[in-house]
């Protein structure tokens, strides 16, 4: 790891997105407070860049934002009539037929996809809003360590809209169906205590320790063996779709490449 005193050169500075990397760590910095890390196309192809340029050394990836808001939703000028110069409008994207409207949008989650990647473990720390498209964000990560200021609410339904952005499925694998129903229809705040008792945040911290806390797991994290870890997040995001008997045959499998290779006679 990088001394503290060291500068490390971003590897990705555009569009609101910063990515560094400082060996087996990165960090991909929304840099927009100004705008409380407003989202916008750009910003989503920028993230879906930062994925594609991770190094392989990388096992650990922590996701933040500058300022007080993680990341305050879609860029309000998306819902103006003119839009985002250089992007379709709303108006444009509703009038192309379904494949060109489903891959518009299909671009649009590839931001949100990388996250969960078997290789890597991704953690987002999260502080003051992180609402609509910033709650998904952060729900597309493995991991959620949240300020004590944090408030996340999804606010898409009151648009006249559904959260497309990859955050329907963890959420409802965090809390339920009919909490996540509850908390999407009515686009409520949820703070950081019932963040962490209801399994959407894992540790809710005072916002001056955030980033030391996010800094403590993400070493915990590094101190396992690689290849353990892989195995491990493989195991248990692939339990939800298969049996009680199918997960028990997925555990003997992955046992048996980690002893294989523990004792130097795997493949």
């Amino acid at each position: 790891m990088a001394s503290p005193d060291q500068e490390i050169v971003p590897v990705l500075d555009k569009d609101g997105v910063r990515l560094t990397v400082d060996d087996a760590l990165a960090t991909v910095t929304l840099t927009n407070p100004a705008k409380r890390n407003a989202q916008s196309p750009a910003l989503w192809r920028a993230l879906a860049e930062a994925g594609r340029s991770l190094p392989g050394s990388v096992r650990v990836v922590v996701l933040r934002g500058e300022g007080q808001s993680f990341s305050a939703g879609l860029d309000r000028q998306m819902f103006s009539p003119e839009g985002i110069p250089g992007e379709p409008t709303f108006i444009e994207l509703a009038r192309r037929d379904d494949a060109g409207l489903d891959a518009a949008i299909a671009e649009y989650q590839e931001a949100f996809t990388w996250w969960r990647q078997s290789d890597i473990v991704s953690i987002a720390a999260v502080q003051g809003h992180a609402i609509g498209a910033g709650f998904q964000l952060a729900l597309a990560c493995d991991l959620r360590v949240v300020a004590d200021d944090v408030q996340f609410a999804m606010r898409e339904t009151s648009l006249g809209l559904v959260p497309d952005l990859t955050g329907t499925h963890p959420l409802i694998s965090l809390v339920g169906y009919a909490r996540a129903l509850e908390i999407c229809a009515t686009g409520r705040f949820v703070q950081a205590d019932e963040a962490v008792t209801s399994g959407l945040a894992n540790l809710a911290v005072p916002g001056a320790e955030l980033d030391a806390a996010v800094r403590d797991l993400a070493a915990a994290l590094l101190a396992a063996p690689r290849d353990a870890v892989v195995e491990t997040k493989a195991l248990l995001r692939g339990a939800g779709g298969r049996t009680y008997e199918e997960q028990r045959a997925a555990e003997r499998q992955a046992q048996a490449r980690r002893l294989r290779d523990l004792a130097g006679v795997g493949e």
